[in-house]
């Protein structure tokens, strides 16, 4: 009798599945001669794939659904009426293009009136500099009189203040033409922000005003909704908890019937007190799907319920099902030997097995539809 998946005899306990009926299933499908009829048939050429160990934990589904990291409203950064609208629902943008542009006349003449204010400031502090420099000049002239009869001290006195007055209205024309340049470029920043931007890609939603409607400081323009930078969310009972940290793999399954993968994200410290579930965040691995993926669409994650145990595993390719029993096609010495098997949960895309195969055999994952026992075969490739 062959070894089990731990690599020991199997237990009474172990086979304790139809080995009888089985058998008889098979003899009455091969019927009498097939064995020596296949002999003589010409090789087939196949491919195997080898039983193997394999970790196994299980599963249990939990209902959730997709959800953007950057979804909302795109509002106006400056005040104006709407002089262009770009877009429209349902329109795809990439970031920075042009949503609305607001009319500029307005913008454009406080700019120039700033621009000119700027430059009467900067004149008035060239001017007041050359007066400074008057006065000190005539303060020095002064000190120079000191040790002559016509230095009159009172005088001196009166041109070092002078002296101090004309640096001080310096420093108040500086700032007055600092106050002039940040106006400008507050201005500057007016204008830039009158051409609304998408701060990132995704789909326009809603459009929340029209071409000549009056826009102020944060009111909306539209909403949009970034459908590629997607995560799924799930409320997951808590006793699930437990199993799931940052980084755990978990399997996703799209309402379309496609697989995927995800990792958590995030577990959301906070319980429903009604349904004693917690918000999770996974981060899917999208391959291909068969619709458009969209924002609350259905996706069902599979979550570890326990912790995981080695089993014997087969590839399903290999599994030939007749009347409703479960074969293999072993590679033993140069022919196809056909081996009834008992088989238990799936494990991605093996069976586990719970009787008929050991550790390390080679079995038949193509090629094995027309197989018949006993047949020649020649190994091509590896499952």
């Amino acid at each position: 009798m062959r070894a089990n998946r731990r690599g020991r005899s199997p237990s009474p306990r172990t086979l304790r599945w139809p080995v009888a009926a089985a058998f008889t299933a098979l003899a009455l499908w091969l019927g009498a001669g097939a064995p020596e009829a296949a002999a003589q048939q010409p090789p087939a050429v196949v491919s195997v794939d080898e039983v193997r160990v394999e970790a196994m934990a299980q599963t249990v589904p939990v209902i959730g659904r997709l959800v953007a990291r950057r979804a909302g409203e795109v509002a106006a950064r400056t005040a104006g009426p709407v002089a262009a609208l770009h877009v429209a629902v349902g329109d795809r943008v990439a970031r920075g293009d042009p949503i609305a542009v607001l009319d500029t006349v307005r913008l454009r003449a406080e700019r120039d009136r700033l621009a000119a204010t700027v430059n009467e400031a900067q004149a008035q502090v060239e001017r007041l500099t050359a007066q400074a420099a008057l006065r000190r000049q005539e303060l020095r002239r002064l000190e120079g009189l000191q040790d002559s009869a016509a230095f009159s001290q009172s005088r001196f006195e009166d041109a070092r203040q002078e002296v101090i007055i004309a640096e001080s209205a310096i420093g108040t024309a500086e700032a007055a033409r600092v106050r002039a340049m940040a106006s400008l470029s507050l201005n500057r920043i007016d204008l830039s922000w009158a051409t609304v931007e998408a701060p990132y890609p995704g789909v326009i939603t809603l459009v929340h005003t029209e071409v000549g409607a009056w826009l102020g400081v944060g009111e909306r323009v539209v909403t949009m909704v970034s459908d590629i930078d997607l995560e799924v969310e799930a409320d997951v009972p808590s006793r699930r908890i437990e199993a799931l940290e940052a980084g755990t793999a978990v399997g996703l399954v799209l309402d379309d019937g496609t697989e995927h993968g995800a990792v958590v994200r995030a577990v959301v410290p906070e319980e429903n007190a009604l349904t004693r579930t917690r918000q999770v965040r996974f981060t899917p691995r999208f391959g291909t799907v068969l619709k458009p993926l969209a924002i609350n669409q259905s996706a069902t994650v599979v979550l570890p319920a326990g912790r995981s145990r080695d089993v014997l595993t087969v590839h399903k390719d290999a599994v030939v099902r007749r009347q409703g029993q479960a074969f293999v096609y072993v590679a033993e010495d140069g022919q196809a030997q056909i081996r009834p098997v008992q088989l238990g949960a799936a494990v991605g895309g093996r069976f586990e097995v719970l009787g008929g195969l050991g550790p390390g055999e080679p079995v038949v994952v193509r090629g094995n539809e027309r197989l018949r026992p006993g047949q020649p075969i020649t190994v091509g490739g590896a499952g």
